[in-house]
């Protein structure tokens, strides 16, 4: 692998006005990734609570660049390969991706330039 652009990130521990405790990784100043709220009772918030119960490792993160919201959103769990598949099930509700053959790709090594 060929390192194209780094950034510093910061992970950080936020509490909400509302008294939200949520994670936020901060790219640079006025550009983060916020964690969804699990006790909004809006659309996210009461999905993000449901998926929470059964993977508590799954987080959501809505991207915020100046003070806006930008629409894109970063989804991720921290899981071993049996809970994945399990995730993948219930997301796909079908069994048929298990047809498929179980590749693990060779990682490859970091170049620094």
């Amino acid at each position: 692998m060929k390192v194209l652009k780094e950034w510093d990130v910061k992970v950080k521990l936020v509490k909400t006005k509302r008294g939200a405790i949520l994670h936020m990784i901060e790219l640079e100043p006025g550009h983060f990734y916020l964690e969804q709220n699990p006790l909004k009772d809006s659309k996210y918030g009461v999905a993000y609570r449901k998926i929470k119960e059964n993977f508590p490792e799954f987080y959501m993160f809505w991207e915020i660049k100046n003070n806006r919201y930008t629409g894109k959103l970063l989804a991720g769990a921290f899981l071993e390969k049996k809970e994945i598949d399990d995730f993948i099930t219930l997301l796909a509700q079908t069994e048929d991706f298990k047809k498929f053959e179980e590749i693990l790709e060779e990682i490859e090594e970091l170049e620094e330039e």
